[in-house]
């Protein structure tokens, strides 16, 4: 019998990327995770949870996680001990398509009675070419899983019959089958959110590293409050939009957690972590008063945590009047894209700068600790003179707001692969895209290239890839100006940031003329670069630390984390 009935694994994006000779650039300066994208999907968390209170053992392996801070980690041997029935997979963002699929194959060497399992949007928007690889046996379809889920282990379990599993694609000896894509909840509410789940799980398996959510999450802990399942905006480049998920997942409309359960949800996070909450989705997105009752609530609660709310529109002052009065402190995430307005209405963003300038300074006005703005390089109508415009909006911003420390502006290339579902995916000539990789095995063969910008699957009209990775350096020299100037950055962090763009500007140049050496020759030099490039693995245009939120290590909130544990565990008996 299987120690475990399903592990659940978070592949790095390219197996082994120890090994390869690649040259990562900026391409996740803007997330917590390494270039590796080491941080695995919330819904890891749901599924077990799901699964655990009806008497099924789950473990979550962020391996990525693992592979980065233990570089001499043997992962064949590692996934050799462990024993489960059933493997699970993460295929929800496209840059995974490489470890994914080889730690699969490994698993399915290594493990050959056990089922190996692929969930996520990828997983989702490519199920039947996914299907066809040898060491996949099932794809679960879909945003919410976790019902199709436990149905999945009954059925295997109990050897039922899988054509009744609801959004299920599997194959046996007779072909592929396509099971339809009923199961589409319009609502979160009875999702199961437990985040003593995760604690108790470290208790049980002794394992906090293959646990963490990102590679310094236990440094830097940041948790996450979920309000929507869906998305109601149209944007052009998102695989999350609302054309989106109606295309791949069968979503015609958001499913939303009631504001009183995402409240709910944050006191729950305190009772066994001091970390920031980042509310995942605007609460404004539902209309009606969705944002006034989850602020009451809060209030009602009493939370003390550090809240950090998205905005997908400009907000009026009333709301950051609000969110004043609710928390002890709060910050705010907003991406605009572009401070150009021709190219953000060509991704469908309907709003003006005056309307984002206002709710900057009211936010500011109005106790915000941190206003994020973010600006991407590779998008619709957006030229070189364009996407360094960013960096000189920037300035302006400031002007406005007498330089004020606690505005953070941040900029980036767009993401590694154009999302697939997106609108811009499905039609790129009409918003100027020329697309390098449709497939999923053209998006995985990308994967392990020596140049980030020869992974990037897409180009615009106006910018070609190389013209795309050599603004990117530009526009982050230009902002890295405009902060010294107005005093955020000092000379001499100027001068460290300048030096670090140099190098990699070098590094692009030097990983192509390697590539043309001949093969013993090639090896020797690459393995230089390799090194070279490590140095540059995080932060190489934007400094990553900016990202991280004030809070303290994990190590301090042991005692608040066993605490809660009891605190469940007298529920659990009262009940």
């Amino acid at each position: 019998m299987p120690k475990e009935d399903l592990i659940l694994i978070h592949a790095p994006s390219v197996y082994d990327f120890r090994k390869e000779s690649m040259f990562y650039g900026p391409v996740s300066d803007l997330v917590p995770s390494t270039p590796v994208f080491e941080m695995y999907p919330f819904g890891f968390t749901t599924m077990a949870v799901q699964l655990s209170k009806a008497g099924y053992r789950v473990r979550i392996i962020n391996l990525a996680s693992m592979m980065l801070n233990d570089r001499n980690l043997d992962v064949e041997r590692f996934l050799d001990r462990l024993d489960s029935a059933v493997f699970g997979i993460d295929l929800h963002w496209l840059p995974h398509a490489h470890g994914s699929l080889a730690i699969a194959e490994i698993l399915r060497r290594l493990h050959p009675s056990s089922k190996i399992l692929f969930g996520g949007f990828s997983s989702s928007y490519f199920h039947e070419e996914l299907i066809r690889y040898p060491q996949v046996d099932l794809v679960l379809r879909g945003d919410s899983t976790e019902v199709p889920l436990l149905h999945l282990m009954d059925a295997l379990d109990k050897g039922g019959d899988l054509s009744k599993v609801p959004n299920l694609t599997w194959k046996d000896a007779s072909g592929t089958h396509v099971n339809e894509l009923s199961y589409v909840p319009d609502s979160m509410d009875a999702l199961d959110i437990d985040y003593g789940w995760i604690v108790r799980s470290v208790i049980r398996h002794r394992d906090l590293e293959g646990a963490k959510p990102f590679k310094d999450w236990d440094r830097f802990p940041i948790t996450s409050a979920f309000t929507v399942r869906g998305c109601s905006l149209a944007c052009a480049v998102c695989g999350g939009s609302c054309g989106a998920m109606r295309r791949v997942l069968g979503r015609s409309k958001p499913a939303f957690r009631s504001p009183e359960k995402v409240a709910q949800d944050i006191a729950n996070i305190e009772s066994y972590i001091n970390a920031p909450v980042f509310v995942v989705g605007d609460v404004r997105q539902n209309g009606g008063d969705y944002a006034e009752r989850f602020f009451a609530e809060c209030r009602r609660l009493d939370l003390d945590s550090h809240v950090v709310l998205e905005l997908f529109t400009p907000a009026p002052e009333s709301f950051f009047k609000e969110a004043e009065r609710t928390f002890s402190r709060y910050s705010i995430q907003f991406s605009p894209d572009s401070h150009d307005e021709k190219v953000r209405y060509a991704l469908g963003r309907r709003f003006d700068n005056a309307g984002l300038e206002n709710s900057i300074s009211a936010a500011l006005k109005n106790g915000c600790q941190r206003f994020d703005i973010f600006f991407m390089i590779g998008l619709p109508e957006q030229t070189r003179e364009s996407a360094i415009g960013s960096a000189d909006y920037t300035l302006r911003l400031y002007q406005q707001n007498g330089n004020d420390p606690r505005l953070a502006v941040f900029t980036s290339p767009l993401a590694p692969f154009l999302d697939p579902g997106s609108i811009a995916f499905e039609n790129p000539e009409r918003f100027g895209y020329r697309l390098f990789a449709r497939t999923l095995e053209e998006h995985r063969a990308r994967l392990p290239s020596p140049n980030w910008k020869d992974v990037l699957s897409y180009e615009t009209i106006w910018m070609t890839r190389d013209m795309i990775a050599e603004t990117s350096y530009d526009a982050a020299d230009r902002l890295n100006d405009v902060r010294r100037d107005v005093g955020l950055m000092t000379e001499e962090e100027h001068l460290l940031r300048s030096q670090r763009s140099k190098e990699a500007r070098k590094l692009l140049v030097e990983v192509d003329a390697a590539m043309k050496l001949p093969e013993g020759e090639r090896k020797e030099v690459m393995a230089d670069l390799k090194r070279r490039g490590e140095e540059l693995m995080e932060s190489t245009i934007c400094q990553k630390r900016d990202l991280v939120w004030d809070s303290p290590t994990i190590l301090r909130s042991i005692p608040r984390a066993a605490m809660g544990i009891l605190r469940g565990r007298s529920r659990m008996k009262r009940a």
